[in-house]
């Protein structure tokens, strides 16, 4: 069965059935409409859909409401870190009757026992490929003004590492995407090993994975969060984003990241096809988990993909990472498109009514001259800040470099800043690393009445 979520060919939709449309300024959790049958199958998993009951509902009451649209439930799921905040679950169902997705949402969401439906949307990556042997070696996005080679529209990165800023190990970020190559000698010393969990068999740590090594392969359903084993072609937008937050620095091999030394956990829910919401739910869920089950000083995860509806599902599991002080950075985006019009999914989410503030960072694109990037989408309210994401060069499989671009490109130095930041203000919350950012960014002119701040990212600066 075709599962999508994918790297930012973002899709979007301006109303939904009883589903969250949230304005990402204004921090609403819910609000309903009516939508038409314009969809189009391509943007879910077709005959499936996400229903969540009331959590006191008895089960001959869920029984009515599956059989009013013929749902079979394929997967009961139940997070840990659900369970931690008091939440109940959702099933994963199929419809057998024949009806079409959003018809079905729309009768079953009048039950007395229905919390929510939805579909399954998929999600895409949000990547631009050009010129993958990029072989020039040319890192402007780590560029300073200040540095040798300088170009003031880099990250400013390498005026960090020269104030003696170059990460930590002691800091976490989880990159929700395709998989990592864990081994990639650029790599291999900043992805995290499970110390909780050796790989015997048996799921030593209890949090219901065996042998979560590096991480998990919510696609697959295994502990193999890299597949490139044909060509390269597998994984390469995760090892990508991957080199640019935490590729190691000064060991004179292929490139350096934002951060020289990080930890970084894979949570793996894109594959070939795109991803679904209910993998990403599991997949967020699972970086939260990590942080209260562990300890783990993680700060922020990556999400450079989109697509879909709104979700109340994703959006839960967004809030539930957001109180555990976890900052989500998203891509705005690459439909040339203003989000502050069309909504485009998760960047346009907002924590703030279920966590206390925004755990959102939504991020445009820029290219080497400072201009907004000709494929990434806007907002005056909607969109945070730009960042470099034109032409990146950054880790691929099979232990190479290469080349690419999109707001997945941009939205990596993000979190790198996060992190960095995390690294040099120990106990730091996520709303204060979330201001740092935002208010250390360098006024840049395509990006006034473009973005929430005008400006962009600014690494040095905080």
């Amino acid at each position: 069965m075709k599962k999508v979520y994918a790297l930012c060919l973002t899709v979007v939709v301006c109303a939904v059935i009883n589903f969250p449309t949230p304005a990402h300024t204004q921090g609403a959790l819910t609000a309903t409409g009516h939508v038409t049958n314009a969809l189009p199958d391509a943007l879910f998993v077709p005959g499936e859909m996400l229903i969540q009951f009331d959590k006191d509902a008895p089960e001959v009451e869920r029984a009515s409401a599956r059989a009013l649209v013929g749902a079979l439930t394929l997967e009961q799921i139940e997070t840990e870190a659900m369970r931690d905040a008091g939440q109940p679950g959702f099933e994963l169902v199929t419809l057998q009757s024949g009806l079409a997705v959003l018809d079905a949402a729309r009768i079953i969401k009048d039950h007395p026992s229905v919390v929510f439906a939805e579909p399954n949307w998929i999600y895409t990556h949000e990547a631009v490929s050009n010129d993958p042997y990029y072989t020039n070696g040319s890192l402007y996005s780590m560029y300073g003004d200040a540095t040798t080679p300088a170009n003031q529209y880099g990250s400013q990165a390498g005026e960090a590492w020269a104030a003696g800023h170059t990460g930590s190990s002691s800091v976490y970020v989880g990159v929700i995407d395709e998989g990592v190559q864990f081994d990639h000698p650029d790599l291999a010393s900043n992805v995290w090993t499970n110390q909780f969990d050796p790989v015997d068999g048996v799921d030593n740590d209890g949090n219901g994975f065996v042998d979560d090594t590096h991480g998990w392969d919510f696609d697959g359903n295994n502990n193999t969060v890299y597949d490139g084993t044909f060509l390269g072609l597998f994984d390469q937008h995760g090892t990508h984003v991957s080199g640019t937050i935490g590729a190691r620095g000064g060991n004179g091999v292929g490139v350096a990241g934002v951060n020289w030394n990080v930890t970084i956990i894979s949570a793996k829910f894109l594959g070939v096809g795109g991803g679904t919401t209910a993998n990403a739910v599991k997949a967020i869920d699972y970086i939260t988990n990590l942080k209260t089950r562990h300890g783990l000083n993680i700060v922020a995860t990556n999400n450079s993909w989109g697509g879909g509806g709104a979700s109340q599902a994703l959006l839960d599991a967004m809030v539930r990472g957001a109180r555990q002080n976890i900052l989500f950075i998203a891509a705005a985006g690459n439909d040339t498109s203003n989000n502050d019009a069309t909504m485009s999914f998760p960047a346009n989410y907002n924590t703030t009514a279920g966590a206390g503030y925004d755990a959102v960072i939504s991020v445009a694109s820029i290219n080497s001259a400072g201009a907004i990037s000709s494929f990434s989408n806007y907002g005056a309210t909607t969109v945070d800040l730009g960042a470099p994401g034109d032409g990146i060069y950054s880790t691929m499989p099979r232990n190479k470099y290469g080349s690419l671009s999109g707001t997945s490109m941009a939205t990596p130095h993000v979190t790198g800043g996060a992190a960095l930041y995390a690294s040099t203000h120990p106990g730091a919350t996520a709303q204060a690393i979330r201001s740092a950012i935002l208010g250390s960014v360098v006024p840049t002119a395509s990006l006034n009445g473009k973005t929430a701040t005008g400006g962009r990212l600014n690494v040095s600066g905080f």
